[in-house]
């Protein structure tokens, strides 16, 4: 899979990043396949509701699916603290969803990984929620057994602490979740979208990834599958945030590049840094995950001498 020119988006929002993810997935794997990519990954926003879906249509495509999550994490605190953390002063630079959570990048490198991210997934629900379902660093280091994670996007610890000039605190997370996933298993991930608060700590952030021998990966902020589809992405945060599309103070995303970017055009994109993109291909050919679709999964329940589920229950 590895080859000068290729690429494959490890940082994807479907329709199941619910209010904020546009890709649809069938015209999602319609436009990978139409690229001729090899794999695409799924990373939606706090859960895997969509594995399966996007494994099937990624499978029937003849595209290799990578499941993953763009998880929310706990502020260093655990996951069952409901208060709010703050590393700076509380502005826009500090922690997000106003102290509750951080985000991190994780990919199932094998189908052991992928059951584990799903135990993260609920747990995060069910015991870490907090305006998000969070995990927290005792949840990762329990179930980082076959899993990928990255820096994560301008929301992360990393990027955070960086942000407020705590190079010393961003460099220390890094060599934390270093070692809970592997030093082979955790990359540096960098994104442009010709935005500010990307381009203000890439330095600092490459620095990090130079001092640790932290592997650079490639990403675009995948939010729906084609620029065009930009406006309608717009309406859809509209309705997350209960604004109007005439509203000048809504929450939106600067600029359209959101896309299922070309693989010229990544390699375009980050043309000063060719190993990021080849590290997709290498990640790509790594991850290998399966659902067993012949299996029953359906519960059984214990019923009465002289009875079956269907008599007792029916």
């Amino acid at each position: 899979m590895a080859g000068q020119d290729g690429f494959v988006h490890l940082h994807v929002h479907s329709e199941y990043s619910m209010l904020d993810g546009a890709a649809r997935v069938s015209q999602l794997m319609e436009a990978v396949s139409a690229q001729g990519m090899p794999a695409i990954a799924v990373t939606d926003h706090g859960n895997t509701f969509g594995a399966f879906d996007f494994w099937k249509q990624a499978r029937d495509r003849g595209v290799k699916p990578i499941i993953g999550i763009e998880a929310y994490l706990t502020p260093g605190t655990h996951r069952g603290d409901r208060s709010r953390v703050r590393w700076g002063d509380g502005g826009g630079d500090d922690v997000s969803g106003g102290g509750a959570y951080t985000h991190m990048t994780m990919l199932s490198e094998t189908t052991e990984g992928m059951h584990n991210l799903f135990r993260l997934s609920s747990l995060s629900s069910i015991e870490g929620y907090y305006f998000k379902p969070r995990m927290d660093r005792e949840l990762l280091q329990r179930y980082a057994t076959g899993l990928i994670a990255t820096t994560g996007c301008p929301s992360s610890e990393i990027h955070t602490r960086l942000r407020l000039g705590q190079y010393q605190e961003a460099r220390e997370a890094a060599a934390e979740f270093q070692a809970i996933f592997g030093r082979d298993n955790f990359f540096c991930e960098i994104m442009d979208h010709g935005l500010e608060i990307e381009r203000r700590v890439q330095n600092d952030l490459l620095a990090i990834a130079k001092d640790l021998k932290i592997p650079l990966v490639a990403t675009n902020d995948l939010h729906y599958t084609h620029q065009h589809d930009a406006k309608s992405h717009e309406a859809l945060l509209c309705v997350q945030s209960g604004s109007r599309l005439d509203d000048p103070n809504r929450f939106k995303f600067d600029g359209d590049g959101y896309y299922l970017k070309s693989a010229a055009e990544m390699r375009h994109l980050f043309r000063e840094l060719p190993e990021a993109c080849d590290n997709t291909l290498l990640i790509a050919e790594r991850c290998k995950s399966d659902f067993n679709t012949s299996a029953n999964y359906m519960p059984r329940f214990p019923v009465p001498d002289g009875e079956t589920e269907q008599s007792w229950f029916v």
